[in-house]
């Protein structure tokens, strides 16, 4: 059933969330992001195959240890936006946002009206009852988050006119899809990318819409904190979870070597 959105209060607030990449179709998983303490996981459909009932079932899990929802939908996919928020997620991330109209179309199909045109529904979000039909409307307009994901040259160039329209409720960087764009893939530190960075923070602060970092060493966060940044993304499971594999084993070659 739809529950207030705390990242989404906090970013009012300007205290810090912090969040993490979910690739993993695994309910325990998700339930062991929520237990360490993260505030929002980031479902992953656009890269990983999960199913309809897989990613209800994902959603569930956050839900069951106050970890807030949010879904990662394919490109340009105005199905999976209304699949992902029937299932419960609180927002949706809309990868390589390039232009206002990429913007509007997420907003046509994540909110209600007057706001959008998403398709009208009951099911669990309103509690399959509990919450009366046009106060589930009201609500979900207010709670659900539309994240725009910022990875292509031709995004940064427009983001003055993507954020003039409103609507946007966080922007993430994309950093890696963003190299790729300016011709050095995967070179994430090159100053082409770190200028690119710095220019979409820029248009966020000044059409004060929160912008999310993804720091890659404590020494990104600390320099992101220290320019008022607020929401974070820290990476991916399955990033974490390999190098801790690899690190736990090493030590203990380590031991007998």
């Amino acid at each position: 059933m739809l529950k207030p959105n705390t990242v989404k209060r906090r970013l009012a607030e300007g205290g810090e969330s912090y969040g993490l990449f979910c690739s993993i179709p695994s309910p325990p998983l998700v339930e062991m992001i929520g237990c360490a303490g993260y505030d929002f996981v980031i479902l992953d459909t656009e890269h990983s195959l999960v199913d309809p009932q897989q990613l209800e079932n994902l959603i569930r899990a956050a839900e069951a240890v106050d970890l807030i929802p949010f879904v990662r939908v394919p490109e340009a996919d105005p199905g999976a936006i209304l699949q992902a928020l029937d299932a419960g997620a609180l927002g949706v991330v809309v990868p390589h946002v390039r232009c206002r109209a990429d913007v509007d179309a997420a907003i046509r199909a994540a909110r209600y009206a007057p706001e959008g045109m998403r398709s009208l529904n009951g099911g669990r979000v309103p509690g399959f009852g509990r919450i009366e039909l046009t106060e589930y409307v009201r609500r979900a307009n207010e709670e659900t988050m539309v994240i725009a994901m910022i990875e292509d040259a031709e995004g940064v160039d427009e983001l003055p006119s993507i954020l003039a329209g409103g609507g946007v409720d966080l922007v993430l960087e994309g950093a890696a899809d963003l190299s790729q764009s300016y011709g050095v893939a995967w070179q994430t530190r090159h100053p082409l990318v770190q200028e690119a960075l710095a220019r979409v923070h820029a248009e966020c602060d000044a059409h004060r819409v929160p912008y999310c970092a993804i720091p890659r060493t404590p020494e990104d966060h600390e320099r992101w904190r220290a320019a008022g940044v607020r929401t974070f993304v820290l990476g991916e499971e399955r990033g974490l979870a390999a190098r801790a594999l690899r690190a736990h084993l090493d030590r203990h070659r380590e031991n007998h070597d």
